[in-house]
């Protein structure tokens, strides 16, 4: 049912997508002319667009309703779980020790930093023209 409505909405959002597209924005409505009285007049024509866009949006928002209410009532749980357990299917990665960072006095970025400055001496000398790949 609710696949149903969903496909309904659809295809009611794309003819009122089309009726609105179709009206001028002077509220001539198609712009066709023809005998001044009777239905496909320019007065007549726009006449139409008006009641057909009420209908479209209307039945647009019935139908939006309609789908929240069904989403709502199909989408609660009939229990809640209230454990705390962990899925334990998948193992969690072990946590590094703290003890494992190089350290320089206190600071561990200095570590890196020294590390980075030895991994550039022992990189050939780029020339003026080439640009490192790291950039």
């Amino acid at each position: 049912m609710f696949l149903f409505l969903t496909v309904v909405q659809a295809i009611v959002a794309a003819a009122l997508v089309g009726v609105i597209l179709m009206q001028r924005s002077e509220g001539g409505g198609l712009g066709v002319g023809g005998s001044p009285s009777g239905m496909m007049s320019a007065r007549g024509a726009a006449d139409l667009l008006t009641r057909t866009t009420t209908v479209l949006a209307v039945l647009f928002v019935a139908l939006s309703i309609s789908l929240a209410f069904l989403a709502a009532s199909e989408g609660q749980p009939s229990t809640i779980d209230q454990s705390l357990e962990r899925d334990t299917s998948i193992p969690a990665a072990p946590a590094a020790p703290a003890d494992a960072v190089p350290l320089v006095g206190d600071d561990p970025l200095a570590a890196a930093a020294a590390q980075a400055e030895g991994a550039e001496d022992e990189a050939p000398a780029a020339t003026d023209s080439a640009v490192p790949l790291d950039q």
